[in-house]
């Protein structure tokens, strides 16, 4: 008889995927460390690399997205994803897991449903407001659907979905108490107002080129910013700005202390991805929130909007950035009421312990098999 469970997480492609599956893993671990953790990621993502470095295993898959923009690079992905079909059996026969749990992204559809015609118990973790094709075909045979906002009962079976947040990296959001050590890391003062601009690790290009078009009015509003460009765009950004870059402007390509650009700011602009917007909720500060339109069913956008409803967030669309981004920001550090509106509201809609809830409903399908 086994002595602990054993389970398969399966998914990745991006951070938002990427960090929930080890934030789960992690909590799994804690309710009983003798689980035993398996992921199944896509080759070449960034998962194969950040799943070791979490002390887990991962197996890659070689699986690819549908390519929207260009289809002829599809000629491979039906041979692809039934060779990755048949991988996931192979593994699911080796490792025996007595649950599967998919968070999104290219591994997560040819794992769960390998580990349904096998009769494994799965879960999925759907982290945003609209739920992909891939999610929604296999919501059918799953156990249990943990969501992240309200009213999708319109994606999946009512009977079967839970609301239990999207799993944050609860080191990015502890920042009580971290004020003035943000300021001395980023060298601003205590004296200004702060903007925080991130685009996630790789960047958004709107938000750069919104910021260096209304450069100018930032430094007359004498505030001061911290701008996370993205690996992509740093270099060029750094020549465009100069030698005489002003000293109020922090530009860095990643940031590597989430906890304290969140301490730092008084005001946010960000994209909308499901996981920043889980962690903007539990750090409670007012943001702007520019969705990227280059998304799967273009979810960012359908995510900041469920925000907006609850008068939660302020939304500038990504083709009008360049123009009113500056703006809309400058007047937002002038209003302190709608500041502390969306503080509060926001606040609202956090969902911190999403990381165990979810743990325990897969302990549960597993214990009901």
């Amino acid at each position: 008889m086994k002595s602990s469970k054993r389970i398969i997480i399966s998914g990745g492609g991006t951070g938002g995927h990427t960090f929930p599956a080890i934030a789960i893993a992690n909590a799994l671990k804690k309710l009983d460390p003798d689980t035993e953790i398996l992921f199944v990621g896509a080759s070449g993502r960034m998962e194969m690399e950040k799943v070791p470095a979490a002390g887990y295993k991962i197996i890659g898959l070689d699986i690819q997205g549908i390519q929207r923009k260009s289809l002829w690079k599809n000629v491979m992905f039906p041979i692809k994803l039934l060779r990755s079909v048949r991988r996931a059996i192979q593994i699911i026969k080796d490792f025996k897991p007595d649950a599967a749990v998919g968070v999104g992204g290219y591994a997560s559809g040819p794992l769960l449903y390998a580990a349904a015609l096998r009769g494994i118990p799965t879960l999925i973790q759907e982290q945003n407001s609209y739920a992909g094709i891939t999610n929604k075909w296999l919501g059918a045979k799953a156990k249990k659907i943990c969501v992240a906002f309200d009213g999708m009962e319109k994606f999946f079976p009512f009977d079967k979905i839970i609301k239990t947040g999207n799993p944050i990296r609860k080191e990015s959001v502890n920042i009580a108490g971290k004020h003035m050590q943000a300021l001395e890391l980023y060298k601003l003062s205590s004296f200004k107002k702060t903007i925080l601009i991130t685009g996630g690790s790789l960047g958004a290009r709107t938000l750069n080129n919104s910021i260096l078009a209304g450069i100018d009015k930032i430094i007359a509003a004498d505030v001061q910013v911290i701008w996370q460009t993205g690996k992509f765009y740093y270099k060029t950004i750094i020549e465009q700005l100069g030698a005489d870059k002003h000293p109020d402007i922090c530009v860095v390509e990643f940031l590597n202390r989430m906890d304290l650009a969140y301490a730092a700011a008084d005001v946010i602009i960000s994209r909308a991805g499901a996981g920043t917007i889980a962690e903007l909720c539990v750090i409670k500060k007012p943001v702007i929130l520019v969705p990227s339109p280059n998304v799967a069913e273009d979810h960012q956008t359908k995510n900041a909007l469920a925000l907006v409803e609850e008068n939660a967030a302020v939304f500038v669309a990504d083709r009008d950035a360049e123009a009113k981004l500056i703006d809309k920001v400058l007047a937002l550090l002038n209003d302190k009421e709608l500041q502390k509106i969306l503080s509060n509201n926001i606040g609202k809609l956090a969902l911190p312990e999403a990381d165990e809830v979810i743990a325990k409903e897969v302990i549960q399908i597993t214990n009901n098999n």
